[in-house]
């Protein structure tokens, strides 16, 4: 039986995917209203990834999200239409980030085999930093239905595009296809989705050695 994540667990790590910033006081502040919105913007994002992380999408709802944010209603929507709206814009934070950090370890990779290796590396070891948006969005994201669905496609492309121009750049052997980087993607996303959901704190780095034999077997093997 799969493990849940206990409310006072239930928090972000701050720094990661998301940077808490403090709540604002009701009285006068220095603040301009673009602040004042990024500011709750970043708190309502955290707030509805550590709600889907816990609860699942069913316990995250405006009210529940901008009591844990402590931020009014009002001011949610001045942020955000619906709470859809903040799941989404916290998914696409996620996977921004993750981006970022990929793209970052591309630069020190020399062979086609060690970039697939830095890569899945550094994948699992963001990821392994903030189990609890791991776990919102690799595990109860898709509860949203067809749209997170189709955000899901979209970011798995991304991901996988990413990884293929990365060794198309540092090898004269063409690349595998794009499907089948998409495809290893989908595994190397399904293994940690499964790690997550079986425990509250899973090693996801002890996933690599295997992921490393068949992804590399996979993508740089294509002739």
């Amino acid at each position: 039986m799969s493990e849940r994540i206990d409310e006072p667990r239930a928090h972000i790590t701050d720094g990661v995917f998301f940077t808490m910033p403090p709540v604002l006081s009701r009285g006068r502040h220095e603040l301009s209203r673009d602040e004042v919105l990024a500011v709750h913007r970043e708190r309502l994002m955290i707030a509805a990834t550590e709600l889907l992380a816990s609860d699942g999408y069913r316990g995250v709802g405006v009210r529940e999200i901008t009591a844990r944010a402590r931020i009014s209603r009002s001011a949610f929507y001045e942020t955000f239409d619906d709470k859809d709206a903040c799941v989404f814009a916290a998914y696409d934070r996620f996977i921004e980030v993750l981006l970022g950090r990929l793209t970052a370890v591309i630069a020190s990779s020399s062979t086609a085999t060690a970039t697939v290796n830095s890569l899945l590396e550094a994948y699992l070891s963001t990821l392994q930093l903030d189990l609890v948006a791991a776990r919102a969005f690799h595990v109860e994201f898709e509860s949203l239905g067809a749209a997170a669905r189709a955000c899901r496609r979209a970011g798995t492309t991304r991901l996988a595009a990413l990884i293929r121009d990365a060794q198309l750049a540092i090898s004269d052997t063409p690349p595998a296809p794009l499907s089948d980087h998409i495809g290893g993607v989908y595994a190397v996303r399904d293994l940690v989705s499964d790690a997550l959901d079986q425990s509250v704190a899973p090693e996801l780095l002890s996933l690599l050695p295997v992921m490393s034999l068949w992804t590399t077997r996979l993508l740089t093997l294509h002739r």
